[in-house]
C-alpha cells in the first residue's frame, strides 16, 4: 500500500484534476514572462504616478489582503507539510527529495497547483508599497519576479524537489503574512518576531540550495526527474536570495542596532 493511501484527502483535494492543470501549464507557462513584464511596468509607472501625490493609507485593504494570504499559506503549510513529513518518515530523505508524486497525490496536488498560481496575485504586495509610498528595495521585486518564473517553470516539468520548495515557502509565508496582518491592524509586534521571519527565509534558502545539490547528485531519468537547466536556474536563484536576505538581515537588525548604540554612547559621553 502506498504512503498516500494513509493520508486523508478532503473531497476538494482528491477531486481536483491535476492532469488539466498540468496540461494548462504545459501550454501557458510562458505567461509568467508576460506577468513579470507587466508587473515591472506597473511598478515603474506607479512610482512615477505617486511621486507628487500624497501617499494612500490603505490600512484596512492591506490587512484584509495579508489576512487572506496568511490563511491560504497556513492551510497550504499544514497540508503539504503533512505529506512531506510522512514521505520522509516512511521512505527517507532520498525519496522525499526525488519525489514527484507531490504534484499528483490526493493530499497535495491541489496545493501544489494553488501554490504555483498564487505567485501571480502575490505580486499585489508591491502595489501596496507603491501606493503607500514605502521604500521599495531590490530584494522585494527581484524575489517576486524570479519566484514566479521559476515556480511556473518547475511545475510545468514537475521536477524533483518541488515538495520541499513549496512546503518551505508555505510555512515561511504563513508566518510572514500573519505578521503583515498584525502590523496592518496597527498592533505592535516584538522586533524578535520580525528577525525570526528573516532567519526563516535565510534557512529556507540554505535548505533549498541543499535540496538542489541533492537533486543534482541523485538525478535520474525515472527515479529522480529534473533537468540541468532547472537545477542551474534554481541554484542561482536560491544562492542570490541567500546573499540578499543575509545582507538585509545585517543591515536591518545588526548594523542599525549597532549604530544606535554608538549614538547613545556618544550622547552619554
Amino acid at each position: 500500500m502506498k504512503m498516500n493511501e494513509f493520508l486523508h484527502a478532503f473531497d476538494f483535494e482528491s477531486q481536483f484534476d491535476d492532469r488539466v492543470a498540468f496540461e494548462w501549464f504545459q501550454h501557458n507557462w510562458g505567461t509568467s514572462f508576460v506577468l513579470s513584464a507587466t508587473y515591472a511596468a506597473v511598478i515603474f509607472l506607479g512610482r512615477v504616478f505617486m511621486k507628487d501625490r500624497q501617499k494612500l493609507d490603505l490600512r484596512t485593504p492591506l490587512m484584509l489582503w495579508s489576512f487572506c494570504l496568511a490563511v491560504f499559506s497556513i492551510m497550504g503549510a499544514l497540508r503539504t507539510s503533512w505529506y512531506m513529513f510522512n514521505k520522509v518518515t516512511s521512505h527517507g530523505l532520498l525519496e522525499s527529495v526525488c519525489d514527484t508524486e507531490f504534484y499528483s497525490a490526493p493530499v497535495s496536488k491541489f496545493w501544489a497547483y494553488a501554490f504555483t498560481l498564487s505567485k501571480a496575485p502575490e505580486l499585489g504586495d508591491t502595489v501596496f508599497i507603491v501606493l503607500r509610498k514605502q521604500r521599495l528595495i531590490f530584494l522585494h521585486w527581484y524575489h517576486h519576479i524570479t519566484v514566479l518564473l521559476y515556480t511556473w517553470y518547475s511545475y510545468r516539468d514537475r521536477v524533483a524537489g518541488g515538495g520541499w520548495f513549496m512546503t518551505m515557502n508555505y510555512i515561511v509565508h504563513a508566518f510572514m503574512y500573519s505578521y503583515y496582518t498584525i502590523k496592518a491592524a496597527g498592533k505592535r509586534v516584538p522586533r524578535p518576531f520580525a528577525m525570526l521571519i528573516t532567519l526563516m527565509q535565510i534557512t529556507q534558502m540554505i535548505v533549498g540550495s541543499s535540496v538542489l545539490l541533492l537533486v543534482y547528485r541523485w538525478k535520474h531519468d525515472v527515479h529522480c526527474i529534473s533537468t540541468m537547466h532547472n537545477i542551474v536556474y534554481g541554484s542561482v536563484m536560491y544562492l542570490s536570495y541567500l546573499l540578499l536576505f543575509s545582507i538585509f538581515f545585517y543591515q536591518t537588525y545588526l548594523k542599525r542596532s549597532g549604530d544606535g548604540e554608538d549614538k547613545k554612547r556618544v550622547k552619554r559621553e
